[in-house]
């Protein structure tokens, strides 16, 4: 026989039926207080935890659904908090950005204002960052037809168009393989202006042509000067080489958008009149296709600003026309190379031409200073001072002397790091020679590859197959990044510019980064991370700008279906948590510990103007 309540009471069990009441009224009691005692938190199973997330998502589809992704799998353990919306907390007028570029809307660099104001644009100041105040606090809209990212490797070969519609590219390098438009897609098929074989056979014609580069081994980091669609770091990561590729936001249209949807890492920067974001003597190798950079324009300082970045021993691979072809302007370039490259100290290693007439000449940088003084012109490039201040290049202008090769604090020059993947757990040259600093560095890293793996990769809930993109808000030595390594997942390792700078450390390890200031925008796409992580970044930031303006960053830059994990304590979760909610995520707390969110795809609409 069923068991119903009309049966109970049938069979005369009203002691079960009290037994049973009383329960159910403690069990809501409990949960009434609960909830009362903390309204941000609301405790569940780890059923009522994955099906809120999803639902929550779902809910936030738009009226035309992305086609279905693979199941996300993640189940939320016990310790896992749903932290559902306080109905108390102070409402947010969010609004959509307007303008013809709000879909891609970069602050930073769209500030036609300030660029209009401009007295010259000579050397590329228009490109360079000019940042609102106040920051704009709007919300970037979806491009219509938007759906979630194709999932690497898929992903290098093709993307959705509707996710970065914007064809002129694929008209502009149509003879040069570059993308292409199929169907509802975007293909592309490793193409460029100077890679007439494919990218993989120039790649293989590089290691044929000095060896000694030794793809993966010797050489793991790589700068791409403009990459275009970054197809050449794009094929590198099949040889464990990680590029930085980076172009500025020009006429060739949305390229590092491209290279950011494909799951490539790429930023947008320009070598103007302000020095790269990067530290002294980092790149292993710096490469330039046809990037169209005068390299010997205004006394040299755009190759001198290679210099400052490129390793001790490095090299500087340059495939472009004044390479190879007679012509008086093509030759007029070359000389001017010449000078400049020889007062500089740097050595031609290699000079030649592939099977299609493409040709490119690599440079070694000196790993001793006894060039630099036996040079006879030491005017051209001088020396830099002592006293400039190392890996300082947030808003620096560019300088027109030659950095110093560098040694520890006893004087002693810095070496190469040691073979990858070796150099990824070894001491980093650049280390401080201090006491203390080396044990501090190896506990750092012993306890990011233990929390990783024992929290990040089975206790959060965080569907890790759909992450591609990761960018650590605050990368101290880059422990985080490095306890990722064996995921098909690339980090961009940001480090604050008010904390000590250990970017140094971080390419040491043969890993990558950026310098940034967080009260700002960066210099990205909207849309290009799936996973942001924060630990311990905004009980500093707190104090310098207001934490609305960080999250409407976040929000801008994370793609809808993307994750964030604050690892921070619960003053500072209350606080991201209401601003969280009003943006539709849906949030859970792991041991008032880590907050971890994910960004649905509502946006505000017309005549919605509260959340």
């Amino acid at each position: 026989m069923a068991i119903t309540v009309p049966n109970l009471i049938k069979e005369r069990k009203f002691p079960f039926i009290l037994t049973l009441s009383v329960l159910l009224l403690c069990f809501a009691f409990l949960i009434f207080t609960d909830t009362k005692s903390n309204p941000y938190l609301l405790f569940s199973t780890s059923t009522t935890s994955t099906s809120t997330a999803t639902s929550a998502l779902q809910s936030s589809l738009p009226s035309s659904p992305p086609p279905p992704r693979q199941n996300d799998g993640v189940s939320a353990p016990a310790a896992v908090a749903v932290i559902n919306a306080d109905p108390n907390s102070p409402r947010i007028d969010w609004k959509l950005c307007k303008g013809t570029v709000a879909v891609d809307f970069i602050p930073c660099l769209d500030n036609f204002k300030a660029i209009k104001a401009l007295k010259a644009r000579r050397h590329m100041e228009h490109r360079e960052r000019h940042c609102p105040d106040p920051n704009p606090r709007c919300l970037v809209p979806l491009p219509k037809g938007y759906r979630i990212p194709l999932l690497w490797p898929k992903s290098r070969d093709m993307v959705w168009y509707n996710n970065v519609p914007h064809p002129k590219l694929v008209e502009y390098k149509k003879d040069q393989n570059w993308v292409r438009k199929s169907g509802d897609y975007l293909v592309f098929p490793g193409g460029g202006t100077q890679f007439k074989d494919g990218v993989i056979s120039y790649v293989e014609f590089i290691q044929r042509t000095l060896p000694t580069v030794e793809w993966g081994r010797h050489i793991r980091v790589i700068l791409d000067v403009g990459c275009g669609v970054a197809s050449f770091g794009g094929y590198l990561l099949d040889k464990n080489v990680i590029t930085m590729s980076f172009a500025p936001k020009d006429e060739h249209e949305a390229q590092i958008q491209f290279a950011l949807e494909r799951g490539i890492p790429a930023t947008l920067s320009v070598i103007g009149t302000q020095k790269l974001t990067f530290p002294d003597n980092t790149y292993d190798l710096i490469h330039c296709a046809r990037c169209r950079v005068h390299w010997d324009a205004d006394g040299g300082k755009p190759l001198l600003e290679l210099n400052r970045i490129l390793r001790p021993g490095g090299f500087f691979v340059w495939s472009a026309t004044p390479v190879y072809r007679d012509d008086e302007r093509d030759q007029n370039i070359w000389k001017a190379m010449v000078a400049l490259t020889k007062s500089m100290c740097w050595k031609v290693v290699a000079r030649t031409v592939d099977s299609s007439g493409i040709g490119l000449v690599i440079y070694q940088k000196p790993v001793s200073p006894s060039c630099y003084e036996k040079r006879k012109n030491n005017n051209y490039a001088p020396l830099c001072d002592q006293k400039d201040g190392k890996n300082s290049s947030w808003y620096v202008p560019l300088s027109h002397c030659l950095s110093l090769l560098p040694v520890d604090s006893k004087g002693n020059l810095v070496s190469w790091p040691m073979p990858w993947p070796k150099r990824l757990s070894s001491k980093p040259p650049s280390l401080s020679t201090e006491s203390g600093a080396e044990e501090m560095f190896y506990e750092d890293t012993k306890h990011w590859s233990n929390l990783v793996s024992d929290v990040y990769l089975n206790d959060l809930t965080i569907n890790w197959s759909s992450v591609r993109n990761v960018m650590d808000m605050n990368a101290h030595y880059g422990g985080f990044a490095a306890a990722l390594i064996d995921l098909p997942v690339w980090v961009m390792n940001v480090i604050p510019i008010d904390v000590p700078d250990t970017l140094s450390i971080i390419f040491d390890r043969g890993l990558i980064g950026i310098n940034h200031d967080w009260c700002e925008s960066l210099n990205t796409y909207p849309r290009t991370y799936d996973l942001l992580h924060s630990s311990f970044l905004f009980r500093n930031l707190t104090q310098r700008c207001d934490v609305l303006d960080v999250i409407v960053e976040m929000d801008r830059i994370l793609r809808p279906g993307g994750y964030i994990v604050v690892q921070d304590n619960m003053e500072i979760i209350n606080k991201l948590s209401p601003i969280l909610h009003s943006l539709h995520w849906s949030l859970t707390l792991y041991k008032d510990q880590f907050l971890i969110g994910k960004k649905g795809f509502w946006r505000p609409t017309i005549g919605e103007t509260k959340s």
